[in-house]
């Protein structure tokens, strides 16, 4: 029901260690760390196991650049996004939710909008300029 930063960092902190800075560090440490009571809320409100698997947590410049559809200045770049596992829509479903939304409040993160990420769901802790909790990216 937890990631764990090892799940975040998926060896990205071995394979570009001369990428990290203690920014992206402290960053990695606060986006599992949120994500963690988001995925509390989720399962306390809902009974479901949320899954604990992170599709992409940090990303340096090089594996943005190749990842598909990501956005230049992606807030994985700076360890501020995480995106999970959810092959059957399940956390996105209850993000929408008026329960799900006020657990983004809570803790203080933003999800891109359930319909632009099929099978996962996109967490961050850097906020958007809009200050909506559901954003389309």
């Amino acid at each position: 029901m937890a990631i764990t930063l090892k799940q975040y960092w998926k060896n990205r902190d071995v394979e570009y260690a001369n990428e990290l800075t203690p920014t992206i560090m402290a960053n990695a440490k606060e986006t599992v760390r949120r994500a963690n009571l988001f995925l509390k809320r989720y399962h306390d409100a809902t009974g479901a196991t949320a899954p604990d698997g992170v599709n992409s947590g940090w990303r340096p410049p090089s594996v943005n650049a190749a990842t598909k559809n990501a956005a230049k200045n992606s807030p994985h770049l700076t360890a501020q996004a995480v995106d999970l596992s959810d092959d059957v829509e399940a956390i996105d479903r209850w993000i929408a939710s008026p329960e799900g939304l006020q657990a983004l409040v809570d803790c203080d993160l933003y999800a891109e909008a359930p319909k632009a990420t099929p099978r996962w769901a996109h967490l961050q802790t850097r906020a958007i300029a809009s200050g909506k909790r559901v954003f389309n990216p």
